[in-house]
């Protein structure tokens, strides 16, 4: 099995070249990072669930993840300001290709009545959107030994200016996109 940068290099780049007709190498949209999102329940707020949290993230990505706090207090979800409500990392170079060469290959598969991502999860930017239900999808989290279930979100940024290149750019590195929408 090619490796998602092998990939990128061999089979991507002169398919889209010949596809979408660019003549340089450097214009072809490219993957440039991965955001990994997750968003801590105003009733889940204890230190310890939060570092459950942060570890299997943590294994999941191989990077810790930065917690994020509130700007402002907001009084209908029961939120002050200061108060950490998320956790987020920010995947770039081997670290990026690993986690999405694991995320293709063995996570989406596992996932439950996974039939391939909505072409809608593709952004009018040219980015993919993925909200994962269950972290237990992925190999380094063993199902028995995980307190709780979370999801979170991952977002592949790439340098493509619009969707329809977006969109190429995913199908040619592998991302199982359905053909169409139903």
């Amino acid at each position: 099995m090619m490796k998602l940068k092998e990939k990128y290099i061999k089979k991507v780049m002169p398919a889209m070249k010949e596809k979408l007709g660019y003549k340089n190498d450097l214009a072809v949209p490219k993957i440039t990072k991965v955001v990994v999102n997750i968003g801590i329940n105003p009733n889940t707020r204890n230190e310890k669930m939060r570092e459950e949290i942060a570890h299997d993230l943590a294994s999941i990505t191989g990077q810790k993840p930065i917690p994020r706090s509130a700007k402002k207090a907001e009084a209908g979800f029961n939120i002050k300001q200061g108060e950490i409500i998320g956790l987020m990392m920010t995947l770039r170079k081997q670290k990026m290709y690993d986690f999405l060469d694991r995320l293709i290959h063995v996570a989406l598969p596992r996932s439950r009545d996974f039939h391939g991502l909505a072409r809608s999860n593709v952004d009018n930017g040219g980015n993919l959107n993925i909200g994962i239900k269950e972290q237990i999808i992925f190999p380094e989290i063993l199902a028995e030994s995980a307190k709780g279930i979370f999801g979170f979100q991952v977002t592949v940024v790439s340098t493509a200016e619009n969707r329809q290149q977006g969109l190429e750019l995913f199908k040619l590195a592998g991302f199982p996109i359905k053909v169409s929408e139903q």
